[in-house]
C-alpha cells in the first residue's frame, strides 16, 4: 500500500499544481488582464444609448424599421432582446442556414430576399451581394459601404434627412480595411443605425 501511495504521490501533486496554475491562477490573471487592458472588449463590446445597453458593436441585429438601415439576412432573424409571446419567453437566436450553392433553396431563399429589398428599397443601382447573402455566422454586424448607400433613397424618405446628411454618417461608421490592405471597408449597422436615431432625436 506505500508503494502504491509513493507511486501515485508525484502524479497527484503534479496535477493539483497543474489544477491551480491552469485552472485558477491563468483564468484570473487573463481576467484582470483584459479588464485592466480591453476592458469594452472584454465585456462584450457592447453599445449603450441614454445610459441603456442597446447592442454589442459584434453582434448583428434584424433591424425592420424603415427608418433604419438593414442588416444581412438571417436565418432565424437574430436578435439580442428577450421577447414574449403570451406567457412563452422567446431566448434571442443566431444562425445561419448555411445552405450549398447546389440547394434550390438556397436560390429560392435568395429571389425572395431580392423580391424584398426591391420591394422596400426601389434602385437602379446593381444590388450589393452581401446585403442579400448571409454570413457564415449569420451574427454578422457590417455590410458593405454599396449596401449601405443603396439603402439610403428608402432611409431619407422616411427620416427626411438629407443624402447628404446620410453620406456623412455613413462615412463616419466606416471601418476601414485591417492595416490599410486586408479585408474591405465596411460599416457597423447598429452604430449607423444609433446616429440616425440620435439625428431623429435631435429634431
Amino acid at each position: 500500500m506505500k508503494n502504491i501511495f509513493k507511486q501515485i504521490k508525484t502524479p497527484l501533486k503534479l496535477s493539483l499544481a497543474m489544477f491551480i496554475i491552469c485552472g485558477l491562477i491563468y483564468p484570473m490573471m487573463m481576467t484582470g488582464l483584459s479588464q485592466i487592458i480591453f476592458p469594452q472588449q472584454a465585456n462584450g463590446s457592447l453599445i449603450k444609448m441614454d445610459g441603456k445597453v442597446v447592442g454589442s458593436e459584434l453582434v448583428g441585429q434584424d433591424f425592420t424599421d424603415e427608418r433604419l438601415f438593414h442588416c444581412r439576412p438571417s436565418a432565424v432573424n437574430y436578435n439580442t432582446f428577450t421577447q414574449k409571446e403570451g406567457n412563452k419567453q422567446i431566448i434571442p437566436s443566431s444562425g445561419s442556414e448555411n445552405l450549398a450553392s447546389s440547394n434550390p433553396k438556397l436560390e429560392k431563399r435568395i429571389n425572395e430576399d431580392i423580391k424584398k429589398f426591391l420591394q422596400e428599397n426601389p434602385t437602379k443601382e446593381d444590388i450589393p451581394a452581401d446585403i442579400i447573402t448571409a454570413s457564415g455566422s449569420g451574427l454578422d454586424p457590417h455590410i458593405s459601404v454599396d449596401a449601405a448607400r443603396v439603402q439610403m433613397d428608402r432611409v431619407s424618405k422616411n427620416t427626411h434627412i438629407s443624402k447628404t446628411e446620410l453620406e456623412k454618417l455613413i462615412k463616419d461608421n466606416t471601418e476601414n480595411k485591417l492595416l490599410g490592405i486586408f479585408g474591405e471597408e465596411k460599416v457597423n449597422v447598429l452604430k449607423l443605425n444609433l446616429s440616425i436615431m440620435r439625428e431623429i432625436k435631435g429634431r
